[in-house]
């Protein structure tokens, strides 16, 4: 009944942030579908994670836009590997640009339609609400994001070696430089604090599952492991380098830092787009 409070309560407010945006003149040049597909990957000493994110979106003017999406994910480590699809989603993108800072509000909600014992999901529906504010000055563009979920989730370069299920504030604050139209370097630090009882789900573990109430990094260890806040915390900061060589394909590439989990990740991307 809680999660279900949560989902309704985000579905209120995308409504609440949206109305403004539909209320904005139509412009026929922004409006239309748009078809994005990612493939990426995240090496570390836990395995090999890779994500297929294939998703279309509907642009209904300059400000917001939605989407859905199906993620499929390859799992490998030392004592095998495993695939399968993950969380079905649905979101909403606010955008607001003005002279002094730029604001972008994403509000994401999942379903549960992974599969629970490889870890692809935790069998609830999961909400990631999240704020980036941001200001470019020349070719340098400062961040800061701010959200909050029920769910640790996997960023656009970054796929976590487990899915979690509970409330989670998380933190993110860095800054892009485009060296020229086609190349760029990025810089991030990031946070993740959790609040109350925390369940996590490993994608690196494939094994009958073992439930336990422990504290600390238990991913690579445990396939499923439920503890206090502490299990979930994380922080850490991350750098990559982007090529576009069109405006419709990207390239990216990064090291990961995670401080909390003693774990250093290596990760790449491929993103295109077609359509608005």
């Amino acid at each position: 009944m809680l999660h279900s409070l949560h989902v309704v309560r985000a579905i209120a407010l995308l409504l609440a942030v949206a109305g403004p945006a539909f209320a904005q003149q139509d412009s026929e040049d922004a409006r239309g579908w748009t078809f994005y597909g990612r493939f990426q990957g995240t090496s570390n000493g836990s395995g090999l994670i890779m994500k297929l994110d294939p998703s279309v979106g509907y642009a209904f003017n300059d400000r917001f836009q939605a989407y859905a999406g199906l993620p499929v994910y390859f799992a490998r480590e030392s004592s095998g590997s495993a695939s399968g699809i993950g969380n079905a989603y649905v979101g909403g993108v606010l955008t607001v640009l003005n002279p002094a800072i730029d604001y972008v509000s994403r509000l994401e909600i999942t379903a549960p339609t992974g599969d629970e014992s490889r870890g692809f999901s935790t069998g609830i529906v999961t909400v990631d609400w999240n704020n980036t504010f941001s200001r470019t000055f020349e070719s340098l563009t400062p961040f800061v994001s701010v959200g909050i979920a029920n769910t640790v989730s996997d960023t656009s370069f970054f796929v976590r070696p487990f899915s979690s299920d509970g409330l989670v504030g998380h933190f993110d604050g860095g800054l892009l430089y485009d060296v020229n139209p086609a190349f760029g370097l990025g810089a991030s630090a990031y946070a993740v604090r959790a609040s109350g009882e925390q369940r996590i789900v490993s994608r690196v573990i494939q094994q009958e599952r073992t439930v336990a109430r422990v504290q600390g990094r238990n991913f690579e260890r445990q396939a499923d492991v439920v503890g206090v806040a502490e299990l979930a915390n994380d922080h850490g900061f991350s750098a990559w380098i982007d090529f576009s060589p069109q405006s419709n394909i990207s390239f990216q590439a990064g090291y990961n830092r995670s401080v909390a989990y003693e774990l250093d990740s290596l990760f790449w991307g491929v993103s295109f787009r077609v359509g608005k």
